[in-house]
């Protein structure tokens, strides 16, 4: 799988574009005091890139090489400083009460480490602070719009409500989009959005 992702961020064009996911924009403006960001599986920067380019201090990981080349590229483009890993999901030490927000724009996981993975991110977060969601809902499987084939690495809103159980949900919902986010992310799209603060 790996081999996947650094295929396709060694393509020259910007596999999910250069601009920032909408919904992660919109709520990262929402707080109004810059802090510490933490992106997992975060690609090619883009989201990471516009955070910083607002004041936020950000840590990022992914897996790919290509994926850290490319988001350090498009820093560099912006003039900003993005302190990025390569490190898996299971491997990568969140610390404790260390972050203001996470977010996690089309990060899919595995079913077994699913929920551990979400709940070692709100351990990494400060009290106050804000986790943001935006990924494919398991009805995606019915759209060529992107997204992992299989419906165990798919998300559902009942789903995220077990998983962020006794935090404060503010938005958990699912929609239809009409997704325009680079090469592969194209056309009408059921996603599921999460918004909680610790």
């Amino acid at each position: 799988m790996k081999e996947f992702w650094n295929e396709r961020y060694a393509a020259e064009e910007f596999a999910y574009g250069e601009a920032p996911n909408d919904f992660f924009a919109e709520e990262l403006k929402k707080i109004k005091t810059p802090g510490k960001l933490l992106l997992p599986m975060e690609g090619q920067g883009r989201n990471a890139v516009y955070a910083a380019k607002l004041g936020w201090e950000v840590v990022a990981f992914d897996y790919s090489e290509e994926a850290k080349r490319s988001a350090l590229q498009l820093a560099k483009k912006h003039k900003v400083t993005i302190d990025y890993h390569i490190s898996t999901m299971e491997d990568f030490d969140a610390g404790e009460e260390m972050f203001d927000a996470v977010a996690m724009i089309y990060a899919h996981l595995p079913v077994e480490i699913r929920k551990p993975s979400h709940q070692k991110l709100m351990d990494a977060l400060k009290k106050g602070g804000v986790f943001i969601i935006e990924g494919f809902e398991k009805k995606q499987l019915n759209y060529n719009s992107g997204g992992p084939k299989n419906e165990d690495m798919l998300y559902t809103v009942e789903m995220l409500s077990k998983d962020f159980k006794g935090t404060e949900i503010a938005v958990c919902e699912a929609r239809i989009l009409d997704l325009r986010e680079g090469k592969y992310h194209v056309g009408e799209a059921a996603v599921v959005r999460l918004v909680t603060k610790k």
